[in-house]
């Protein structure tokens, strides 16, 4: 059985009654392995912060992907939260290291994903014109170099949806991506695949809405990309 980690390696970025909203570290997987190891359910009993029920994710995040993660602290909260994304009020902000300099400040990438599989690559996502549809507007932030920040807000939320949004639709791979990408993150030595959720927004009636914004990794600030 796993011991829980301290839990102040796990920053609350958000906190009432029923939300928190959790800044993942990059690395930390929100499910259990199937070989075994950490997962955020491992901090869960340190997150209860006095109340009797362990939190639950309402989403999840791709174990390499760091940032905004909601949290529901009763079951009526996961319920409203998960009513919340399927009504698309819910707004989140990626921030993303691309391996090249799109020719355009921004734009948005529309096409839809479907998955494929295979015995020796396993799975992916892959532009399928029978796919779902995927929505991902898109703005650049900084570049440095042949790398440039940009600014991912997605409309839908598909699996691996910005990385593949990014490969495929802006040409550019995230660096770093071990599947969608992987010659850009050896290329500069990145050791994740670097996105990171910036923040997340989650309207409610008759309530003020939940809002987390987690700070930039250190890994984005080493490559010289910083909140300033």
């Amino acid at each position: 059985m796993n011991t829980a980690p301290i839990i102040a390696r796990i920053p609350i970025v958000y906190e009432d009654g029923e939300a928190l909203v959790i800044d993942k570290p990059a690395g930390l997987p929100v499910d259990p392995p199937r070989n075994g190891g950490t997962c955020l359910e491992d901090y869960f009993d340190g997150l209860r912060l006095g109340f009797k029920r362990r939190p639950i994710a309402v989403h999840r995040l791709d174990t390499d992907t760091s940032g905004c993660l909601l949290l529901a602290r009763n079951p009526k909260a996961v319920k409203r939260f998960a009513q919340a994304f399927q009504d698309r009020l819910v707004g989140k902000i990626y921030l993303g290291i691309i391996g090249g300099v799109p020719s355009d400040s921004e734009g948005t990438i529309d096409f839809p994903l479907g998955k494929i599989s295979s015995a020796e690559k396993g799975w992916r996502m892959v532009r399928d014109e029978g796919g779902k549809p995927s929505v991902t507007h898109w703005k650049v932030l900084k570049t440095i170099g042949e790398n440039t920040l940009v600014e991912f807000r997605p409309e839908t939320g598909r699996t691996h949806q910005i990385r593949v949004h990014a490969e495929s639709g802006l040409g550019m791979p995230l660096i770093g991506d071990p599947v969608y990408g992987p010659e850009h993150g050896k290329s500069i030595g990145a050791k994740r695949t670097m996105l990171h959720a910036s923040a997340i927004t989650v309207q409610r009636d008759n309530k003020p809405e939940i809002a987390g914004i987690a700070p930039m990794p250190d890994d984005f600030v080493a490559l010289g990309f910083s909140d300033g």
